[in-house]
């Protein structure tokens, strides 16, 4: 039993760290002069890593069934749906009704 539970610190620790690492990156890319997008594609690609580890190994879910997947997977495409959504009635403006510079 403690040599199970040593195993399980151990990955805690290990992900720890790659989440110190990953923020300490987070850090060091805010610092480095690049364009707008692919700043922005960098730090959700480091933030969406960072995600996943915490989803995956502190909320367990690496040992979760299939159909906790498709719940997790028709909440992000729900929620995808509902931004593009947003975003698109954005672009469609009667003439006179935006807000605009005066």
């Amino acid at each position: 039993m403690t040599n199970d539970v040593a195993v399980q610190v151990k990955n805690y620790l290990t992900v720890f760290g790659a989440l110190l690492v990953l923020t300490v990156v987070t850090v060091a890319v805010s610092y480095v002069q690049m364009p707008t997008t692919p700043a922005v594609a960098l730090g959700i690609a480091i933030a969406t890593a960072k995600a996943l580890l915490v989803a995956m190994f502190f909320m367990h879910l690496n040992h979760e069934r299939r159909l906790i997947y498709l719940a997790l997977i028709l909440t992000v495409v729900l929620f995808a749906a509902l931004i593009g959504l947003t975003l698109w009635s954005e672009t469609d403006h009667v003439p006179g009704t935006r807000f605009g510079a005066w």
